[in-house]
């Protein structure tokens, strides 16, 4: 049994073995609080109420003139994640591309992320706010693990390119890490969490542990460590997938101090580490490609974060945010199994370091009928792009390295009427510059401005019903994969690689115009006393010019830029969710339609998602603290302009059930999760996957928590 293995059950015994101790959860006493209140007190939250960070001034995802969900840390446990992508499945408009092999996700947001290309930069994907990218043939874009985070944000749409950066074409995903003040009730100094998942296919395991504790009333430290393991999964047909089995480990340290007038200003520095170490894996991780072999692969992804808050509450013109980061994500492999000759299998290593500050400020201004919020900022990166090689000239023309430089400068106002009328104005303006490694043929540093203005607006006519729309325009200029990129050359002597090709100097930077518009509704005690039913439809139009695409000629024998620009194409669809809560029910729905055409093909976008549907129907044991449903995805057939297809329609049925022991008995503390996924054992694969999905698959998930 190897070392990690040794740990991994070691964790797990010491976490199963915990569950004989009863000490009640943060969660359990806010639990009991609720129950102990009044009956007319009581009022369910839905989802569409959760607070969103993320969109300038905090408000709830129902009250924002943007399509907006928030997927909070109860969510995320429910789901019980295997990968990242597990947690977006009661997402509209989000759509993992790639496998379930954990180095091979993707996202994609109304149709835009493609999995043969990463994302590409049209989805800003950022963690505690420090902005994550990585792009390489046949991997995904995103390396994590689910324990780490609280809470998700998606902003959907180009709107989000204001305050988060040019080029979000198709939208903005934000991960938040957890925090000590998680875990800590007001009269513990220390608490500890231990879990534990078993998950049947195949044979999945992972464990956690979570050390919270209070230095002091001004400081609190959080430590995380997470182990997860799997073999290769099998699919609904019985099919392995071949290299999708994986080892990772994960790890957060937080720590957060408070200080000034009512302490309420803060210092943040956090360390996040993921790492996943597999031998004889698929060299394809977004899709299995057999000519392609097996290779050992190590997957490094570290994130850190020091990050400063002023709210300044007495001062109506301080509320300032500075945050400061570091991305570094590292691909080391070697021992190729490939059948055919390629610098794609030569022992190598490629990666990205990302330096990043970001600074703003809002002022505030109040009368008696109006508030205004005023948010000025600026943003700054310094990427470095790194690929080598072992062999043949030592570099990577089809990774090329270079840096990549960004400075931002953006201006949000949000004004609010009577509380009735939102109007959200904003402008942006990035310059980019690229600068390519001299070994490049004919490269030369490029650089341009990239412009992104927008204007939302909201009306609510009653407290249960108002309406909103959007206009946004942004702009997302080459990365420097799509700027320098040239073929592969061979190494074999004598073999030869069809179409010799050109760096692509002469690409146009994308530009995306966006028309949407929705409304939303509330209601409040519908069935019985306390219950609530919200939902919000959205329906947008988005005009895409000069779309960035590989160069459909790169098979002939002359040399030609490997990328080119498509002259239009345009999305549109409509996104609707829905969510019912009460004290013995819940449901949710998620619903989203998409439709793409290139205008020059006259065919569908090959990014373009299937319609799908997910649904979740629940129930509650309120005496027994037992809730328990059935949770169902369904996905229409597509064709689209890809040579691969159609793709058939499926329908996908999960059941699930969770628990938490009453603090009134010895059971106290705990809590248990158990789900069947993929009931019927269907086999499916949604068209923008690489592999066909998930067959059925037992998770049993144990939760503990300490406090002191």
């Amino acid at each position: 049994m190897s070392a990690g293995k040794r740990l991994a059950f070691l964790m797990g015994g010491v976490a199963l073995l915990s569950l004989t101790v009863a000490t009640p959860s943060l969660a359990q006493q806010a639990e009991a609080q609720r129950s102990a209140a009044p009956e007319a007190q009581k009022s369910a939250a839905t989802a569409l109420q959760r607070i969103v960070i993320g969109a300038g001034q905090e408000k709830v995802a129902i009250d924002t003139p943007q399509a907006v969900t928030v997927i909070d840390q109860e969510q995320i446990d429910d789901e019980q994640a295997t990968t990242i992508g597990d947690i977006f499945r009661q997402t509209p408009g989000v759509t993992i591309i790639g496998t379930d092999r954990v180095g091979g996700q993707g996202f994609n947001i109304r149709g835009v992320g493609a999995a043969n290309a990463s994302d590409e930069s049209t989805i800003i994907i950022t963690v505690d706010g420090a902005t994550k990218f990585y792009e390489q043939y046949n991997m995904g874009s995103f390396f994590s693990d689910p324990e780490l985070y609280k809470q998700v944000e998606v902003l959907r749409g180009p709107a989000s390119s204001t305050l988060y950066g040019s080029g979000a074409l198709g939208g903005v995903i934000n991960f938040v890490t957890k925090d000590a003040s998680d875990f800590l009730s007001p009269n513990e100094k220390v608490a500890l969490r231990l879990k534990s998942m078993l998950d049947s296919n195949k044979e999945g395991l992972s464990t956690s542990a979570i050390l919270a504790a209070r230095l002091g009333e001004q400081t609190d430290v959080l430590v995380n460590g997470n182990f997860r393991r799997s073999n290769d999964y099998l699919t609904g047909s019985g099919a392995k997938v071949p290299g999708s089995g994986f080892e990772a480990f994960s790890g957060l340290a937080k720590v957060t101090h408070h200080f000034g007038d009512a302490n309420e200003q803060s210092v943040r520095l956090s360390y996040q580490r993921w790492q996943s170490d597999a031998d004889n894996t698929s060299y394809a991780q977004n899709r299995t490609i057999t000519d392609f072999g097996n290779i050992d692969r190590e997957i490094t992804d570290q994130t850190l974060v020091f990050a400063y808050e002023n709210p300044a509450q007495g001062n109506p013109f301080l509320d300032l945010k500075l945050n400061l980061s570091v991305s570094d994500t590292k691909v080391v492999q070697d021992k190729a199994t490939a059948r055919i000759p390629s610098p794609l299998f030569l022992d190598s290593e490629y990666g990205y370091r990302t330096w990043q500050a970001k600074l703003e400020n809002t002022f505030e201004t109040t009368g008696d009928t109006f508030a205004n919020f005023l948010t000025l900022g600026t943003q700054l990166s310094y990427q470095q792009r790194t690929g080598k090689t072992k062999g043949g000239t030592g570099w990577v023309d089809f990774h090329p390295e270079g840096t990549d430089r960004k400075i931002g400068v953006f201006l949000q106002n949000e004004f609010i009427w009577n509380e009735k009328l939102t109007i959200i104005p904003g402008v942006r303006l990035d310059h980019i510059a690229l600068d390519p490694d001299s070994r490049i043929p004919g490269a030369r540093s490029q650089s341009d401005l990239a412009f992104s203005p927008k204007i939302a607006a909201m009306y609510k006519f009653t407290e249960s019903f108002s309406i909103f729309g959007s206009l946004a325009r942004t702009e997302r200029l080459p990365t420097l994969d799509e700027m320098f990129s040239t073929s592969a050359r061979p190494t074999r002597p004598g073999s030869t690689f069809p179409g010799g090709r050109t760096v692509s100097l002469g690409l146009k930077k994308e530009s995306s115009l966006n028309y949407e518009a929705g409304f939303a509704v509330s209601g409040r005690d519908l069935i019985q006393d306390g219950d609530a039913l919200q939902f919000k439809t959205t329906g947008f139009y988005n005009d895409l010019t000069n779309l960035i695409a590989v160069n459909p000629l790169n098979n002939l024998r002359v040399p030609v830029p490997y990328y080119v620009n498509i002259n239009q194409a345009h999305i549109y669809g409509v996104e609707f969710e829905a969510d019912y809560q009460s004290q013995y029910a819940f449901a949710n729905l998620a619903y989203s339609i998409l439709r793409g055409k290139d205008e020059k093909t006259k065919q569908t976008l090959a990014s373009i998602p299937a319609d799908t549907v997910a649904v979740t129907l629940g129930a509650r044991v309120p005496d027994y603290n037992l809730s328990f449903g059935w949770r169902g995805q369904f996905a229409t057939s597509i064709s689209t302009g890809q040579t691969t297809g159609p793709f058939a329609g499926y329908a996908v049925h999960d059941a699930f059930l969770s628990w938490k022991g009453d603090e009134a008995t010895q059971f106290k503390g705990w809590e248990v999760r158990a789900s069947v996924e993929n009931i019927f054992d269907k086999r499916y694969r949604n068209n923008l996957a690489g592999d066909d999905g998930r067959g059925r698959t037992f998770k049993l998930t144990f939760n503990k928590q300490f406090g002191w």
